[in-house]
């Protein structure tokens, strides 16, 4: 019997608030402590944060096209699939699925539990954060209308907290001198490996610009509203990402900054004092709330997807009365938990981010594939700047890809193997899906 879907769908302020939630997490409250280790130079760290989200922004146009002309649930798992071949496009759904929901989610759980620790020391960071994840699965596996009322509510909260830290961090002391006119040598920074690595780590908090491209098909109007809510998420993110980062580095020398992981902890003590610095981390403990959620909403969508596409995988394609991809959910969740058990997060950061960019590249590049391909195709939403911003894209992710292959081997080697993995699972599961006349 076929199961009942749900009549509600994602409105374009529920869209907008799961990229902002997806893309405002662990990230940019981590990742500027690793890139002050091989960047000194004010003017190139923030820099760093403009090309990225530049990246991003033309990422968006690009995935607003692609969504406009196939607009089902999945993202890369679909475009790929259609674009390239179905092996690939199950690749970046196992990608999706094994890395790119499910190790962020873990890692900004545990970013709550340490920030929060910084409030309650007695507190075992671990276990809130396994109690988060699994609260947030219980409400996102009963209903998709109270896990879209939540994501909003969380999700204005939390720009509205930032925008505010953001004001105080520029109102409050004198800061640190910075010299945000560049020099020659700030010039350099930007062509060092040191900085090209960097953008790992500045795409991984970018990453979730392409989060509403998962929920295609629950989105309401898709044609007209996702390519809006993926600009609009986008655009509002980068504007908090450079906000934040220039207080960041004006409220705390850079040696104190570096290797650090709590950052934004590090920075509000700097600017307010030791109790401030401690409310402020369980604030942000309570605003990461936001980005567990979201990518528990959008992660098993892809899942999902795949299970309809391969009958031996059919089992995760099961829908609940409510129409919410249970099994699909919980799967994500288990995984998401194997992460927290044994973190690594560093290495963990880079090795997301490395093959997630290579399946974002190969999803940009099916713009100018399919326009070749299929030029008949319908194309309600059309990249804005085509051909330029897709090819500033490919173009600047090609050169991280290429620096992290070179700089962080184990990382590269470590997403290889997840990716021939994948590939094992692909074919197993194509062979048990097929009847038995046609393997014979």
């Amino acid at each position: 019997m076929p199961e009942t879907a749900s009549p509600y769908k994602i409105s374009f302020l529920t869209g907008a608030a799961i990229v902002v939630a997806n893309m405002v997490g662990t990230g940019v409250f981590t990742s500027l402590g690793f890139q002050v280790l091989g960047i000194s130079s004010p003017f190139a760290l923030l820099m760093l944060w403009l090309v990225g989200g530049l990246v991003a922004l033309c990422g968006a146009v690009s995935y607003g096209e692609l969504a406009a002309a196939m607009p089902r649930s999945g993202g890369e798992y679909h475009y790929l699939s259609q674009i390239y071949h179905p092996a690939l496009g199950f690749l970046s759904g196992w990608v999706s699925a094994t890395v790119g929901f499910a190790a962020p989610t873990a890692l900004a759980a545990l970013a709550l539990g340490e920030y929060a620790k910084s409030v309650w020391p007695a507190l075992e960071p671990r276990n809130l954060s396994i109690a988060v994840v699994l609260g947030l699965t219980l409400i996102h596996g009963l209903s998709t209308r109270a896990g879209s009322r939540l994501q909003v509510l969380v999700t204005v909260l939390k720009v509205l907290v930032l925008v505010a830290f953001i004001g105080a961090g520029l109102l409050v002391g004198e800061g640190q001198p910075l010299r945000l006119l560049p020099a020659t040598a700030d010039w350099q920074a930007l062509l060092t490996p040191a900085f090209a690595v960097s953008l790992v780590y500045v795409s991984y908090a970018y990453s979730g610009w392409n989060a509403a491209a998962y929920l295609t098909g629950e989105i309401h109007n898709p044609q007209r509203n996702l390519s809006r809510i993926l600009l609009a998420g986008t655009g509002l993110v980068l504007l908090l990402y450079v906000g934040l980062n220039y207080v960041f580095l004006r409220s705390t020398p850079l040696e104190g900054l570096k290797g650090q992981l709590e950052v934004g902890f590090v920075a509000a003590t700097s600017l307010f004092g030791p109790t401030v610095g401690r409310l402020m981390g369980g604030v942000i403990a309570v605003l990461l709330v936001s980005t567990i959620s979201s990518m528990i909403f959008a992660g098993p969508r892809i899942v999902q997807t795949m299970g309809e596409d391969l009958p031996a995988l059919g089992f995760l394609a099961h829908k609940s009365p409510a129409g919410i991809p249970v099994r699909a959910l919980l799967l994500q969740t288990v995984i998401t938990l194997a992460f927290i058990l044994k973190p690594s997060f560093k290495e963990v950061l880079v090795y997301a981010g490395f093959v997630l960019n290579l399946f974002t590249f190969l999803t940009v590049l099916g713009v100018f594939v399919l326009r070749w391909r299929r030029p008949e195709l319908v194309r309600p939403y059309r990249a804005w700047g085509y051909p330029v911003t897709p090819l500033l894209f490919l173009l600047l992710s090609g050169w991280t890809l290429f620096f992290i292959l070179r700089d962080k081997p184990y990382e590269s080697l470590y997403g290889l193997l997840t990716l021939g993995v994948g590939a094992l699972v692909y074919f197993v599961a194509r062979h048990l899906g097929r009847p038995a006349a046609a393997q014979s």
